[in-house]
């Protein structure tokens, strides 16, 4: 599986417009899942953001292996970036976040003292691949709704400003991605983890390849939701069918509906109840 092209028309349309709008910010939030601090990392992120001081923010980390993030967390920040943790289903943190950005802009806000500009708000740009906690990361820092939210890619589909307070404003974008995804598990990655939508490959092999990651970094998350453990690859159909039995999918016949195992396995990681797990694992990704 290569070049899986999966790149809707705005998107083309979002990177040209960050690239006119990132003259006009001061600090750039560049949002990443915590699950995937690799893949949901956009490929050519730096060619975007060009020299402009950056944030990195890592989301859903109340889903995530603590543990396997925070070794992506201490090799992002000895590239010398500043990176911040967020539980975005708490208020917590944001205030960290919010020091933080006034820390880096300081510099700018004294040089424009310094040359008897008018001072403004600072103004920020959240940037990261689709479905990752912007929408949700806005709506905690202005404190009501403020944008759409939604556990699927593709919510936000336009620029606009947003006042978080008297000293700061966000340009909220749309999610983008990179036109070819032709690297098969960072890929699948996406899949798993709702950054792109399911239907772009396959769904058992999206399934499969969730089992494959529990089944060798959490083989008791495996026992524990489905009652399943050492399971055999060549021949996966046992292991579905005890899914299967387990879950209730059952047609008529007692015969098991593989589709319907095949979608709670996806929805269990996507909706939460599959947790504390961390796809991107750090030494395999330093070993390539």
């Amino acid at each position: 599986m290569t070049n899986i092209n999966w790149y809707p028309g705005h998107m083309v349309k979002t990177r040209r417009q960050m690239k006119e709008y990132m003259k006009l910010v001061d600090v750039v939030y560049e949002i990443v899942d915590a699950r995937m601090p690799f893949s949901s990392r956009i490929k050519d992120i730096d060619e975007i953001v060009g020299s402009k001081p950056r944030i990195i923010v890592m989301t859903k980390i109340d889903l995530c292996d603590i543990n396997e993030t925070d070794k992506w967390v201490k090799y992002y920040e000895k590239q010398g970036h500043k990176v911040i943790l967020l539980d975005l289903s708490k208020n917590t943190s944001l205030k960290n976040l919010i020091n933080l950005t006034y820390e880096i802009a300081k510099p700018l806000i004294d040089k424009r003292k310094q040359k008897g500009l008018k001072l403004r708000k600072i103004r920020t740009m959240i940037i990261g691949i689709p479905n990752v906690g912007k929408s949700t990361l806005i709506n905690r820092l202005v404190g009501r709704k403020a944008t759409k939210i939604g556990n699927r890619p593709g919510i936000t589909t336009s620029i606009d400003w947003i006042r978080i307070n008297d000293n700061l404003e966000l340009l909220d974008t749309p999610g983008i991605l990179w036109p070819r995804l032709d690297n098969r598990v960072v890929a699948l990655n996406l899949a798993s983890l709702t950054a792109i939508k399911e239907e772009v490959l396959p769904y058992d092999e999206v399934a499969l390849h969730i089992l494959k990651m529990l089944s060798k970094y959490y083989p008791e998350k495996l026992e524990e939701r489905y009652g399943v453990f050492n399971i055999d690859f060549e021949n996966i159909v046992p292991t579905l069918d005890l899914i299967g039995k387990k879950r209730g999918c059952l047609i008529k016949g007692g015969e098991i509906d593989y589709d319907k195992v095949v979608n709670i396995i996806i929805n269990d990681v996507k909706n939460g109840a599959i947790k504390n797990i961390t796809f991107d694992r750090f030494e395999v990704k330093n070993a390539d």
